[in-house]
């Protein structure tokens, strides 16, 4: 077995467990990790703890924020990366995409011929009893095709350290500017270690999400596409990004009172007058969205959006009624899915799990309570879990009665034990369970896959429960270039591929975006609520009537 000095960084964090991705369960330091460790462990635990402090204090003066019991505080980030072969990666980057593809193909199918349905591949239940179905959008096939613009699919390592699919999130996906903050505050924060590793970069997402909404456009967009980006505001627990993501594309961020509909079009305010929108994307539950539609005492959207979406006027990413996509009853469907929308089997495996409508998976459930994690099918950021081990045995009692009460409310699936990475934490580097969110773009000709995504730590120890709602912080998230694009030879001849596998430098002034975020926000919170100004030309005057303002 490996040895390791007790003046080491990392002397706490070799458990000898099987799960971990740093270590080997001899303890010696796993090949993907060995120049990472060896960086971080010449630094000794006194710099390493001081420059991890740098970058809990750069988050708070640039308001890296998040919504944790109703509070907003700063987004941890662990400052020891998650590290991702390119082999690895390339793997789970294809199967994010074909996943993508096929719920693409499900959602375009469920709102218009339910094929699926008719050739017995999803029961008809799983659709009638959804709450997550818009009737209103019955028929509506978007510009382009697309309806999940962006995702981002959440996978875990088990116990085999295979990469499955935890879950997917196709309605409104968040966390990717801690993804982009992450990769700057390291560069900034620890600039050496980028040297002799080959770190693909991240900071291309603003441009390549531009680029998808504009694909994304109407025909009547004409040459240049109008897009926004709609908040429900600064109060927002996911404000942050919604800035940060309007920024760095160079597009405004608008409120609901910003945008107004005339004649089945869509249209901002601005000092000089109404401008047209062809692309919104949005931020908003699609519960909001559209009082005419959706709650009528809605002050979050927008009045006759749905009408001007299913005139072909105006394109909303992530489409209106993706959230069927989204439940969790769905998910068990996607293996079967991609096999009969693509003819493919699957890349990335589920997580095993139990239906509980089926009356002999519920009673082998309601059996194994104590042993299974239940999850409610409509449920985000980690609530309503039970987590069978954990539990007291009343709550298990209530968790019965619910399941019997509610079948279709609930999937269970075994206790997954998540792979481990060291994250500093009051002692020194000690293991915590961590998971993935890889995020995915989709402009209709190509689905591409931001390479790393969102790494999410469970900051106490033993926690499985990685969301930043109850209490987890972040890394930075490493996908190491094929050898062949690490190498700088290779690297100047002309190749797509190698353009996509574009290497990290810590000296790039791509991230300038991030200075003075903060100082605009709090401007913007001192100043009175102002139209929205744009550089894009104004409409036409018989587009829109003069009083329209």
């Amino acid at each position: 077995m490996a040895c390791m000095s007790a003046t080491s960084l990392f002397h706490s964090a070799r458990t000898g467990s099987g799960g971990d991705e740093m270590f080997a369960p001899d303890g010696s330091v796993r090949p993907t990790y060995r120049a990472l460790h060896d960086a971080l462990d010449g630094l000794g635990l006194e710099e390493f703890r001081s420059r991890s402090d740098s970058l809990a204090r750069s988050y708070l003066d640039q308001g890296v924020t998040f919504d944790y019991a109703g509070e907003e505080r700063p987004f941890p980030i662990d400052a020891i990366p998650r590290v991702i072969a390119a082999e690895e990666w390339r793997r789970v980057s294809a199967g994010v995409a074909q996943r993508v593809r096929a719920l693409e193909r499900f959602l375009d199918d469920l709102y218009n011929d339910q094929a699926a349905i008719a050739d017995g591949v999803v029961p008809a239940e799983l659709v009638t009893s959804s709450t997550y179905v818009v009737e209103a959008m019955r028929g509506y096939s978007p510009p382009g095709g697309v309806r999940i613009h962006i995702s981002g699919i959440d996978l875990v390592r088990d116990g085999d350290g295979e990469f499955r699919v935890l879950e997917d999130n196709v309605r409104t996906p968040s966390g990717v500017s801690y993804v982009l903050s992450n990769r700057r505050a390291m560069a900034q924060g620890f600039p050496e270690l980028f040297a002799d590793r080959p770190v693909r970069r991240v900071g291309d997402y603003p441009g390549r999400l531009l680029a998808a909404l504009q694909a994304a456009a109407p025909d009547t967009a004409g040459e240049e596409a109008t897009v926004v980006v709609l908040t429900p505001g600064r109060y927002n627990s996911a404000y942050f990004e919604h800035s940060l993501l309007a920024r760095t594309m160079g597009v405004d961020l608008v409120e609901a009172s910003d945008l107004v509909e005339r004649n089945e079009r869509i249209y901002m305010r601005t000092t000089a007058g109404l401008r047209r929108v062809d692309v919104i994307y949005k931020r908003t539950d699609d519960d909001f969205i559209d009082p005419e539609v959706f709650r009528p005492d809605s002050v979050l959207g927008v009045p006759g959006l749905v009408r001007s979406i299913l005139a072909g006027n105006v394109v909303v990413a992530n489409a209106i009624g993706n959230g069927i996509g989204d439940d969790k009853l769905t998910y068990t469907y996607v293996p079967d899915l991609i096999r009969y929308y693509l003819g493919e089997e699957p890349q990335l495996p589920n997580v095993d799990t139990w239906r509980l409508e089926d009356a002999d998976s519920r009673a082998e459930v309601l059996d194994r309570l104590d042993e299974l994690v239940v999850k409610p099918v409509d449920g985000s950021g980690g609530k309503g879990i039970v987590i069978g081990p954990a539990a007291t045995a009343p709550e298990l009692d209530a968790l019965r009665r619910r399941l019997e009460e509610d079948p279709r409310g609930w999937i269970a699936q075994p206790v997954v034990q998540l792979s481990t990475i060291p994250t500093l934490v009051e002692d020194g580097p000690e293991p915590r369970h961590v998971d993935l969110r890889p995020f995915a773009l989709n402009s209709g000709d190509d689905v591409w896959v931001l390479p790393g995504g969102l790494t999410r730590v469970a900051l106490p120890r033993g926690e499985m429960i990685v969301n930043s709602s109850r209490g987890g912080g972040s890394k930075d998230t490493w996908v190491l270039a094929s050898d062949q694009a690490a190498d700088p030879a290779a690297a100047a001849a002309p190749s797509a591929e190698r353009e996509d596998e574009a290497i990290e430098d810590p000296t790039d002034d791509s991230y300038d975006e991030f200075e003075d975020l903060r100082d605009e926000q709090a401007e913007e919170q001192r100043s009175e609520p102002d139209p929205v100004t744009s550089a894009i030309p104004i409409i036409d005057a018989e587009e829109s009537p003069h009083d329209a303002q």
